[in-house]
């Protein structure tokens, strides 16, 4: 057990976020405690980034609705994580969407909805899976591989790439990059540390999509990169800084999200040889286990909101200012809604959090990174039944990101 998470430590002294705390994954005994012990709970700093400023912890999920659906008490135009200005600058965040407040949030959102309708989705399933199967091509002969590495992240850059229109060859550069940004605090993955993110990777961000932005002013095409160059919201085309950011953000979330609950969702599996049997017995589960992988493993561990005036969460007083972070990976195993909320089972088909709680910022890429993790997990189990973990599987240590950077996997057991 973390010994932040120790009921003989005072809830003053915890700091959910500090980088000790989640190097094993998400520390979910700590959270389990706050839950029983200090369900809205302030950390007065994280340790590792003295520039930043304390925060609200929310970690009950009537709580994280609340936050989510009153997008005039809580704004995301302020910063929507714990590190506020440590790797993009807040002026960037505010250049998405997703750190915008309605009624522009509402707009620019809409542009990009039309490019995500279940619709499309469903007549992208066949490309879909053909990318997958194609990765999985490429073990054959091979008995072992790492899960993370060669399925998950190439069918994932892959799928995200075709969208956004970029080249199959330019996919491994996307990912490194993406990676290294949104994992900024690993210091395996960003051995430089956060400065060195801050100053190298997002200019090489900016310069590549510079670069696609530019082509797609010339050559306009049918991709959703081109959406963002020729979209218009209030009469006026996007900003620079608008479309990368908004190119950013899709890239981003196209690239962790299902990578990330894909391979915690197979581990729940191989960890669990009833659950495994159960979907091999019956392949019409898969929809089920991915709503349980997304329920247990959110690839988000949280968001965060600014509070514009005084109130109070779960009876606790916030001050207007203050920041408050919705942790997933807490609500999503709140003991007042899910029986056993540690235990991986498909076939309790429980609503979740993992896209967010409702509200202007629910998640519009759900429906592909619902029928990715399906495919995904289809495709896996029909290839490689026997599949089992072979080695020790390693947690990006971040309060971000909820996902693993390796499982080594025997390809067709013992």
């Amino acid at each position: 057990m973390n010994p932040a998470a120790t009921e003989s430590t005072p809830t003053e002294q915890m700091r959910v976020a500090d980088r000790e705390n989640w190097q094993d994954g998400p520390p979910y005994e700590l959270f389990k405690d706050l839950r029983g012990r200090c369900p809205v709970h302030f950390s007065s700093k994280i340790s590792e980034y003295p520039g930043e400023a304390g925060f609200w912890s929310v970690t009950k999920a009537e709580d994280v609705l609340a936050v989510s659906r009153d997008f005039e008490t809580f704004s995301s135009a302020n910063g929507i994580t714990t590190l506020r200005n440590s790797v993009l600058p807040l002026e960037l965040v505010q250049a998405m969407f997703i750190g915008m407040d309605p009624p522009k949030h509402d707009r620019l959102k809409a542009l990009f909805q039309r490019g995500f309708t279940p619709k499309r989705i469903a007549e992208h399933e066949p490309a879909i899976r053909e990318i997958t199967k194609g990765v999985l091509d490429r073990l054959e002969e091979r008995d072992r591989c790492d899960l993370v590495e060669e399925v998950a992240q190439p069918v994932v850059s892959r799928v995200i790439g075709s969208f956004m229109g970029i080249a199959p060859e330019d996919d491994a550069a996307w990912a490194d990059l993406m990676n290294k940004i949104m994992a900024a605090g690993d210091p395996e993955i960003s051995p430089d540390g956060i400065g060195a993110v801050a100053t190298r990777e997002v200019p090489e961000m900016f310069e590549r999509c510079s670069r696609l932005i530019a082509d797609r002013r010339e050559n306009p095409t049918e991709d959703l990169t081109s959406v963002l160059v020729h979209a218009e919201v209030d009469g006026e085309t996007l900003t620079e800084h608008e479309i990368v950011m908004g190119f950013f953000l899709l890239m981003a979330a196209g690239n962790d999200s299902t990578k990330a609950t894909y391979c915690s969702g197979m581990r729940a599996l191989m960890e669990d040889p009833e659950q495994r049997t159960l979907l091999l017995d019956d392949p019409a589960l898969a929809g089920q286990a991915v709503e349980e992988a997304l329920r247990m493993f959110p690839a988000f561990a949280h968001f965060s909101r600014t509070a514009t005036r005084d109130c109070e969460v779960g009876g606790q007083a916030i001050r207007s200012g203050d920041t408050v972070t919705m942790w997933y990976v807490s609500s999503n195993r709140d003991e007042e809604v899910y029986e056993d909320p540690d235990r991986f089972d498909m076939r309790r088909n429980a609503e979740h959090q993992a896209f967010g709680a409702g509200g202007r910022h629910f998640c519009l890429g759900t429906a592909l990174a619902r029928a990715e993790l399906r495919i995904l997990i289809e495709e896996t189990l029909a290839r490689y039944p026997e599949i089992e973990i072979d080695g020790t599987p390693e947690y990006v240590a971040s309060p971000f990101v909820n996902q693993l950077k390796r499982l080594p996997v025997r390809l067709n057991g013992a």
